[in-house]
């Protein structure tokens, strides 16, 4: 400590700006541990599966965990006189699509209810994306989180698999069609979110697999990925089976010229082989995808008025909209009450923010796609492109996904654009010594 505080007294460029004698102290491990067990946490929600954790929810683990990671990453940074964060395009353009819903807070339909949302789900996800970005800032790094995040899947389709066999369904399920309920954990309580969060882990443990990892772990990754598809299926959410379908495309066509593409067609036949294995009603909820007259539950049908009704809104308030969070509101005006949100990320963040915000976030959805693509596109070895395409394939789901889901401003999308923001960054820092390397060689 001593040591480090000397360097700053002697460093004449200040304490925020890299100096060469601090440049080579190594990032904090508390600020990555806090990391790995803030989303283990919120994965997971261990306080809630496990009676003996449940005095755990008064001291909300997952705020603590995430509060110790920024902070420590914080001090470590000021101790040794380096930038306290990294500028990206992609961070800017999520500072500003949260300086432009504060500016449309005041007028909100209900300014004090975008306010909460501001503060109880947008900032924590933007901190997340900042956390990920700056902190998980190498390749062995970079590994560790998605093996997380990838194995972190397990545990959630494994419950969906059992709430299934003991026919533990959602209320009023029953009635029309019976679909189960999702993993006690905030972002996976319902399927349809189950699917979604099932549906980005998915492509990151494929990506994994292609570095090649230790028996025991691609055991393990294999294992999970089986767990997850079934999980998808087993939510009998039409927008997770869309979404699972683009990414198998997508996978299709990464592994055309592959050496890997015979054990994918083996893969393809093989599920091909098991849909008369699909469980009973699931085709017939597929169909209401097309014949939305059909659903039984009415979800269709309304899912389809409030998607008019988000447009009609769109066109009469293209710059300002409803506020951040209040598109129940604004839908209920222009189609009378429903109390339901539309189910449309780029339509959420349209009828709420207008179409600067919209654009705002697709830019920051394309820019992030970008980067995992320049990565996937390098010649930075092997592992380090193989995990790109994951990312990559992670976010084409969550394209495909958007538009069947209101959750525009929650972790889903933040977890994979951090990710893509990290993998970037991870490269540009790589590049000069891969150079340098490959220079040495030839001489």
């Amino acid at each position: 400590m001593s040591a480090m505080m000397n360097a700053m007294a002697m460093s004449p460029r200040g304490w925020w700006r890299r100096d060469p004698v601090t440049a080579e102290v190594p990032d904090s491990q508390l600020a990555f541990g806090g990391l790995i067990a803030f989303t283990f946490v919120l994965l997971l929600a261990p306080q809630m599966m496990v009676p003996a954790l449940a005095v755990l929810s008064f001291i909300r683990p997952a705020l603590f965990a995430a509060s110790v990671a920024a902070l420590s990453y914080l001090c470590n940074r000021m101790l040794t006189g380096r930038p306290l964060t990294v500028y990206t395009r992609e961070l800017w353009l999520g500072v500003a699509l949260l300086a432009w819903a504060c500016v449309t807070v005041p007028t909100s339909y209900w300014p004090g209810g975008s306010v909460a949302v501001i503060s109880g789900v947008f900032v924590k996800s933007l901190l997340v994306f900042w956390l990920i970005a700056n902190v998980v800032n190498t390749p062995q790094r970079l590994r560790r989180f998605m093996i997380v995040l990838s194995l972190g899947g397990a545990p959630l389709a494994l419950v969906a698999i059992l709430n299934y066999r003991a026919g533990v369904f959602m209320e009023g399920g029953a009635i029309a069609v019976k679909r189960i309920t999702g993993y006690d954990a905030p972002l996976t309580q319902n399927p349809n979110d189950l699917a979604l969060m099932l549906n980005l882990l998915v492509p990151l443990a494929i990506g994994l697999l292609l570095t090649r990892p230790r028996p025991l772990l691609r055991a393990l990754l294999l294992m999970t990925i089986g767990l997850e598809v079934i999980g998808i299926i087993l939510t009998f959410s039409r927008a997770g089976f869309l979404a699972m379908g683009i990414t198998t495309v997508a996978w299709l066509w990464k592994f055309r010229r592959r050496p890997e593409r015979g054990w994918v067609i083996a893969i393809l036949v093989l599920g091909i082989a098991c849909l008369p294995l699909l469980p009973s009603g699931y085709t017939k909820r597929l169909a209401t995808m097309i014949h939305t007259n059909a659903d039984p539950t009415g979800s269709a049908q309304a899912r389809w008025q409030d998607t008019l009704a988000a447009i009609g809104y769109v066109r009469e308030n293209p710059l300002i909209g409803a506020g951040i969070g209040q598109d129940i509101l604004a839908l209920n005006e222009v189609r009378g009450l429903g109390w339901r949100s539309v189910h449309n990320v780029y339509l959420q963040y349209a009828v709420d923010l207008g179409l600067p915000g919209a654009i705002l976030f697709v830019v920051l959805l394309g820019f992030c796609l970008r980067s995992a693509a320049s990565v996937e596109r390098s010649s930075l070895g092997e592992d380090l492109p193989a995990l790109a395409v994951g990312v990559r394939i992670s976010l084409v789901a969550f394209v495909a996904a958007a538009c069947f889901h209101p959750a525009g401003y929650h972790f889903y999308f933040f977890y994979i654009a951090g990710l893509a923001v990290s993998l970037r960054l991870i490269a540009t820092s790589i590049r000069p010594r891969a150079a340098a390397a490959a220079a040495s060689g030839a001489a």
